[in-house]
C-alpha cells in the first residue's frame, strides 16, 4: 500500500473529528488508538472486499480453520506492518506530537485464547493470508477472556478480563449473517415423500450473530476473515411484565441465560452446569459455522455432493470434533443427500489435528448430557459409531479391540475418535508427537488408517514474533543479508556465514543488551524490582501444568540459593530468573506453583547476604503483548517438559528466532531444533523418551530413592513442609505430597541432577563471549523453518489442497 505522510495526517484528523468531534490536541489517547485502528482498518477494507470476491469468482477452495481460541494479542501493530505502512504512520504521528508505541499500549490483548493452541490458530491465520492461501478463522466472540491474574500475597487471583470494554475497533457486526443454533428439546422421526427424516422439536433457539475481523497478508492485498461467534436471543431479551412487577432479575434471566454461552473462554467445568457451557459452546459455535459455511456454498450453485471440492474444515484439537456430527446432519436432514454421499463428503472435507497425548485433554462426554442438550447429534453420533464398528468387526474379530476404539464406549462419547474416523487426514504437531501418537496412544486406529496420519511441526510467524517484537534485530538481519528473509522466512540461514563474525556477534550482543535494559526499566517501574541486565536472563513463560516443571526450575534455583547461602563468594555468572503463567482456576497445584515461585522470590530478592547475584520475578498476567517485551530480552529459553509430554511448543521457536539459546529435553518439538542447530548449539538434559515410556510400562519409578540419596532434593523438599521459607509447614505440602507420596508423576526428581549440570554448562558457555555469541546467531539463522509460513505450506499442499492465491486490486 502506497501512502504518504500528508495523506495519512489528514485522513487520521478527519476521522478523529468524525468519530469524537475533536481535534488531536483535545483528543485522548484513547480517542487517538481507536480514530488509528478505524483507519487503518478502513486502509484494509477495499482489499478485504476484493480478496473475498475473487475468491469466488475464481472459485477458490477455501479452508475454514475452526478453533475454540485464537490468541491474536493485539493488532494495530501487525496490521500496520502487514500493509507496510508502520513507518510512514510514526513518522506522521510524531510531527503531530503521537507516539505510536504509546498507542499500541493502550490496545488491550484480545482475550480469545488461553496459551499455545490459540497462539498458534493465530500465527496460522496469518500465515494463511501472508501466503495468499484462502483460509479463515472460526470461533467464539468471548466477553471475557480466561481471566486477569493479578497476584496477591503471592497468590494467583483471577479478576475477570473484560478485553472489550472499550469495544473492539477491528471487528464488523454482521447481524444479517447471523443464524440459529438449536439445544434440547427431541427429535422425532417422520416420513416426507417416502424418506425418513428427523424433525428437530422443542428446543431452546439461540441466535449466533457473527463478528469479523480482517485477516491482513503481509504486503500482499490478501485480507482473510476471522468469524467470531456471540450468542444473542433469538427474540425478546427483556421481560417487561417482571421487570414491572418489581422482579428484575427475572426480566433479564433469559437473555443472561443465553449470552452466558459466549461470556467466558473455558467456564470452569468442576460442576455439571460448567460441563454443559462448555459443550453448549463447543456446538454453538461449530453448529453456526458450518451453518454459515453451507449457506455461503450453495450461493455458489454448485451441488453439495461437491461441497469438498470447493471447502475444507479443520478442526483444531477436539473442541470442535462435533464438526464432523454437524456436517452430517445438515447434509442429511436439511439437504436430502444420502447417508453413504453425506458420508464421503465429510469425510473429505474435515481434517483434525492432535495436540496432546494427555488423557485429561482428549474430551469424553457422558452420554446422558449429550444427548440431552443435543438429541439429534447424538443419534448421527450413535449411527457413526455403528458402522464404524462393523468396519471394525470385519477386520479385527476382536471385541475387546472393538470396544477399545468405538466411539461411544462406557457410557461416554471419545471425540478424539470422532474426530479421527469422520476426517480423511490426522496429523500430529511435532515429529515424536506424531511418532508418539502412531506407535502408542492412537496406535490401534493408525493400523487401521495408516494413510490418514501424518506430521505437520507447528510454527511460528516470523513477522510478529521477530519483525514487530524485535525490530532492531530485524533491522541488523536485513543489513546484513538484505530483505528476502521477510517472505521466505528460511533466507535466515544464510546468517551463518556471520555466526564466527565478530562484529557481528557483537551487532546481535548489543542489540540483545539494549531489550534487556528496557525490559528492566520496565519492571522497575511495574514491580519496583532493580535487576542487573548484564546479568542472565532465564525465562520460563508458559501455561502452568505439572508437566511443564516449573517445580524442578524453582527447585534449581532453591538449590544455588542455599549454594550462595553458604558461599557468598561463590562464582557464578548474575541470573535473573523470569517466570510467567497462568493457573487454571480449579487446578490447585498449579496454584501452589505459583506461590512457591513468588515465595522464593520474596526471600531471595530481600537477601542481602548473596549480593543480588540471583533474582526472581514472577511476570503477572502472562500475555502476548507481555511475550513481545521479554521474549527479544531472553538469554536462556526454558524448555524443560516431561519428555513425551509436551506435543511440539512453540514458545521455543520464539526464543529461539530471537536469539536465545535453549535448555531443553528431547520432547516435541525441540527434538526438531535440536536436529536443525545441533547439539553444540543447544544444552539437553534429562531421560529420552524410551526411558520415560520404560518407567510409565513397568511402573517402576520410586521418587523417594532420589530424596533418599540426593541431600539437595532433601534439603529442598523438606524446606517445603518445615517452615523455614517463611510460611506455614502446610503451605506447600500439597506439592510435597504430589513429588514424594504421589510418587512425582512428571518425573521432577529424576531428572533434577541432569538439570543442574546444564544449567552448570549454560554459566561455563556464556562465560565465553564469542562462543555464546556464535551459539545466539546460530539459533536465529536455524529458526527460519520453523515459520508457521512453512508449515501452513505443508497443510495447503499436503491436506487441504489449495493454492496460493494472487489478488488483483
Amino acid at each position: 500500500m502506497i501512502l504518504n505522510k500528508e495523506t495519512f495526517k489528514s485522513d487520521f484528523k478527519k476521522k478523529l473529528m468524525n468519530l469524537y468531534a475533536v481535534d488531536v490536541k483535545e483528543a485522548s489517547k484513547l480517542h487517538k488508538y481507536f480514530a488509528l485502528g478505524a483507519l487503518v482498518k478502513e486502509y484494509a477494507s477495499e482489499k478485504w472486499m476484493n480478496t473475498n470476491k475473487q475468491y469466488s469468482k475464481d472459485e477458490e477452495k477455501q479452508v475454514y480453520y475452526f478453533s475454540m481460541e485464537f490468541l491474536i494479542g493485539r493488532l494495530l501493530g501487525s496490521n500496520l506492518l502487514n500493509l507496510g505502512i508502520r513507518e510512514v504512520c510514526a513518522e506522521a504521528l510524531k510531527e503531530l506530537d503521537i507516539n505510536l508505541n504509546e498507542l499500541e499500549e493502550v490496545e488491550n490483548d484480545a482475550g480469545l485464547g488461553n496459551g499455545g493452541l490459540g497462539r498458534l490458530a493465530a500465527c496460522f491465520l496469518d500465515s494463511m493470508a501472508s501466503l495468499g492461501i484462502p483460509g479463515h478463522g472460526c470461533g467464539i466472540r468471548y466477553d471475557y477472556g480466561l481471566f486477569e491474574q493479578k497476584i496477591v500475597n503471592g497468590y494467583q487471583v483471577e479478576i475477570p478480563d473484560n478485553w472489550l470494554r472499550n469495544g473492539n475497533v477491528w471487528e464488523v457486526k454482521k447481524i444479517d449473517k447471523a443464524v440459529i443454533v438449536k439445544f434440547g428439546g427431541n427429535a422425532r422421526p417422520v416420513f416426507i415423500n417416502d424418506r425418513l427424516t428427523f424433525l428437530h422439536e422443542n428446543y431452546e433457539p439461540v441466535l449466533a450473530v457473527p463478528y469479523d475481523t480482517p485477516v491482513i497478508g503481509y504486503k500482499n492485498n490478501t485480507v482473510n476473515t476471522l468469524r467470531l461467534w456471540s450468542a444473542e436471543t433469538v427474540d425478546k431479551d427483556f421481560d417487561l411484565t417482571s421487570f414491572s412487577n418489581g422482579e428484575y432479575t427475572k426480566a433479564v434471566e433469559h437473555k443472561y441465560s443465553i449470552e452466558s454461552i459466549s461470556q467466558v473462554l473455558y467456564p470452569d467445568d468442576s460442576r455439571e452446569e460448567g460441563k454443559i457451557l462448555r459443550l453448549k459452546q463447543q456446538y454453538f459455535f461449530v453448529s453456526a459455522g458450518i451453518q454459515s459455511i453451507i449457506r455461503r456454498y450453495k450461493n455458489s450453485g454448485k451441488p453439495l455432493t461437491q461441497l469438498d471440492e470447493s471447502i475444507a474444515i479443520h478442526i483444531n484439537d477436539t473442541h470442535p470434533s462435533m464438526a464432523v456430527a454437524e456436517l452430517m446432519r445438515i447434509l442429511v436432514d436439511e439437504e436430502e443427500l444420502s447417508w453413504d454421499d453425506a458420508w464421503r463428503v465429510t469425510v473429505n472435507t474435515m481434517a483434525y489435528t492432535n495436540h496432546t497425548i494427555l488423557a485429561e485433554a482428549l474430551e469424553k462426554w457422558p452420554i446422558k448430557m449429550f444427548s440431552t442438550l443435543l438429541p439429534r447429534v447424538y443419534m448421527i453420533i450413535e449411527e457413526i459409531d455403528r458402522r464404524f464398528r462393523e468396519e471394525l468387526k470385519a477386520r479385527y474379530n476382536d471385541g475387546k479391540k472393538v470396544e477399545d476404539m468405538a466411539i461411544i464406549s462406557n457410557g461416554s462419547i471419545k471425540m478424539a475418535y470422532l474426530a479421527i474416523v469422520g476426517s480423511h487426514s490426522v496429523n500430529g504437531v511435532a515429529k515424536l508427537h506424531t511418532e508418539i501418537l502412531k506407535n502408542e496412544e492412537l496406535a490401534n486406529f493408525y493400523n487401521f488408517y495408516p494413510d490418514k496420519f501424518n506430521n505437520k511441526t507447528n510454527g511460528i510467524t516470523h513477522r510478529r514474533w521477530l519483525l514487530n517484537a524485535n525490530p532492531e534485530l530485524s533491522d541488523l538481519i536485513t543489513d546484513t543479508i538484505g530483505t528476502k528473509w521477510i517472505k521466505t522466512p528460511t533466507k535466515l540461514v544464510e546468517l551463518l556465514a556471520y555466526s564466527k563474525n565478530s562484529r557481528f556477534q557483537r551487532q546481535v550482543r548489543d542489540v540483545k543488551k539494549n531489550n534487556k535494559v528496557k525490559f528492566a526499566k520496565f519492571v522497575k517501574e511495574k514491580y519496583g524490582l532493580d535487576i542487573n541486565p548484564d546479568s542472565i536472563f532465564d525465562v520460563q513463560v508458559k501455561r502452568l501444568h505439572a508437566y511443564k516443571r516449573q517445580v524442578m526450575n524453582v527447585f534449581h534455583i532453591m538449590d544455588l540459593y542455599y549454594r550462595l547461602k553458604e558461599n557468598p563468594n561463590l562464582d557464578i555468572v548474575p541470573r535473573t530468573f523470569f517466570f510467567g503463567a497462568k493457573a487454571a482456576p480449579g487446578y490447585y497445584l498449579a496454584k501452589q506453583t505459583i506461590k512457591l515461585i513468588n515465595t522464593v522470590a520474596d526471600k531471595i530478592n530481600n537477601d542481602p547476604a548473596i549480593n543480588g547475584k540471583i533474582k526472581v520475578l514472577f511476570l503477572e498476567n502472562y500475555s502476548v503483548s507481555l511475550a513481545e517485551k521479554i521474549i527479544p530480552c531472553a538469554d536462556v529459553s526454558e524448555q524443560i517438559s516431561t519428555t513425551t509430554k509436551e506435543a511440539s511448543g512453540t514458545g521455543n521457536m520464539k526464543f529461539m528466532m530471537n536469539g536465545a539459546v535453549t535448555i531443553a529435553t528431547l520432547d516435541g518439538a525441540n527434538v526438531e531444533m535440536r536436529d536443525a542447530v545441533g547439539d553444540e548449539n543447544i544444552v539437553i538434559f534429562g531421560m529420552n523418551k524410551e526411558e520415560v515410556l520404560s518407567y510409565e510400562r513397568n511402573k517402576n519409578y520410586r521418587s523417594i530413592d532420589y530424596y533418599n540419596s540426593d541431600q539437595r532434593l532433601r534439603r529442598i523438599l523438606d524446606s517445603l513442609i518445615d517452615g523455614s521459607l517463611g510460611v506455614p509447614p502446610v503451605e506447600f505440602s500439597d506439592i510435597h505430597k504430589a513429588l514424594l507420596a504421589n510418587n512425582d508423576e512428571f518425573f521432577v526428581l529424576r531428572d533434577f541432577d541432569s538439570y543442574v549440570k546444564a544449567q552448570n554448562e549454560i554459566d561455563r558457555l556464556y562465560r565465553n563471549e564469542a562462543k555464546w555469541n556464535e551459539m545466539c546467531v546460530n539459533n536465529i539463522a536455524h529458526s527460519g523453518i520453523f515459520s508457521s509460513d512453512n508449515t501452513i505450506t505443508e497443510y495447503s499442499k499436503d491436506i487441504w489442497r489449495t493454492r496460493r492465491v494472487n489478488i488483483r486490486l
